[in-house]
């Protein structure tokens, strides 16, 4: 096993559990994901969405410090917040939500 996930800048000590809850148990695992993919796994094992710890595990993995993020990166990010949060509320996305909408696929909501 590698490094923790807490030696990630702006991931502290909870946050080992919190990832290796979503399968995440190191921190090259989580290089290799990716901020967005792992955000979403977070999401899938019940991690509640929160705007600032999106953007400062995506911070963290650029190296900088989670309040380096302003201005029209901070807008992008959102962007991207939101997107990975909407998939999560209705994960029939892509083919899945056009044969949801002609009923192939049991409505969710």
């Amino acid at each position: 096993m590698g490094k923790p996930v807490s030696s990630i800048r702006n991931l502290g000590p909870a946050s080992d559990k919190v990832f290796a809850r979503a399968g995440i148990k190191d921190a090259e695992t989580l290089f290799a994901m990716g901020a967005d993919k792992a955000y979403a796994k977070l999401l899938e094992t019940g991690t509640r969405p929160h705007f600032i710890g999106y953007y400062a595990l995506v911070m963290g993995l650029q190296g900088r410090p989670w309040n380096d993020c302003q201005g029209e990166e901070k807008i992008q990010l959102r962007k991207r917040f939101d997107e990975i949060t909407s998939a999560q509320r209705n994960p029939h996305t892509g083919i899945e939500s056009i044969l949801n909408k002609i009923g192939v696929i049991e409505k969710t909501s």
